[in-house]
């Protein structure tokens, strides 16, 4: 017998997707409060503010299941039919944050290699106007922004990256749980390029203390 999902992938089918500044989706309660509980009691234990690789990391099988899931074909299918894109055989890279420190919500776009990016949120509470997602118009004003998430427990956003595809949040330093999903092009080079570039942030911060 199969077990019961744990995400509701109808609140993704039901987003709406909006265009202005470019294309992206948030969907409210892909996660329920119960299941919420439940992984986050088996998230991954870091005490770093990084982004870690899922391989990389120990966690308790409430997690594993919903990583397994986000990795899927089914949830694939539910975000790729948002964006009139095929992902499903396309890779993916996730990550893993608990943490976030002053020097992290820098704006960018994410890099080339990326097609799709994917936020899950993990925090039960939040109360911070520090820390919420932007979406923005351009590269040099954080407080020009279309949308406003914050990362509350539950919540999933995704948007198509290009080369506008702006974003970025006010410092916040504290907890912030979030995975990231990112469906990559084809190129042989793209999870690599991926995995060259959190080496890159792990050495600037931890080994040259650039925070």
């Amino acid at each position: 017998m199969r077990a019961m999902s744990l995400a509701n992938l109808n609140a993704i089918r039901n987003a709406e997707m909006h265009r202005d500044p470019f294309d992206f989706l948030v969907a409210p309660g892909f996660l329920g409060p119960e299941v919420l509980t439940g992984v986050n009691a088996d998230y991954p234990a870091i005490d770093t503010a990084a982004n870690h690789a899922l391989e990389n990391l120990s966690y308790g099988p409430q997690f594993a299941a919903l990583m397994e899931e986000m990795q899927g074909e089914a949830f694939a299918t539910v975000i790729g039919e948002k964006f009139d894109l095929e992902l499903a055989s396309l890779p993916n890279t996730v990550t893993v944050r608990k943490f976030c420190e002053r020097t992290d919500g820098n704006i960018h776009t994410d890099h080339k290699s990326k097609i799709i990016t994917v936020l899950v949120y993990f925090n039960e509470t939040w109360e911070h106007e520090e820390g919420q997602l932007r979406m923005l118009r351009s590269n040099s004003d954080i407080e020009d922004y279309a949308a406003q998430v914050p990362p509350l427990g539950g919540t999933l956003l995704a948007f198509r990256r290009t080369d506008h595809s702006w974003h970025g949040h006010t410092q916040f330093v504290g907890e912030r749980r979030m995975v990231q999903l990112n469906y990559l092009d084809q190129s042989p080079l793209s999870v690599a390029a991926q995995r060259i570039s959190r080496m890159g942030t792990h050495f600037m911060k931890n080994v040259l203390g650039m925070r």
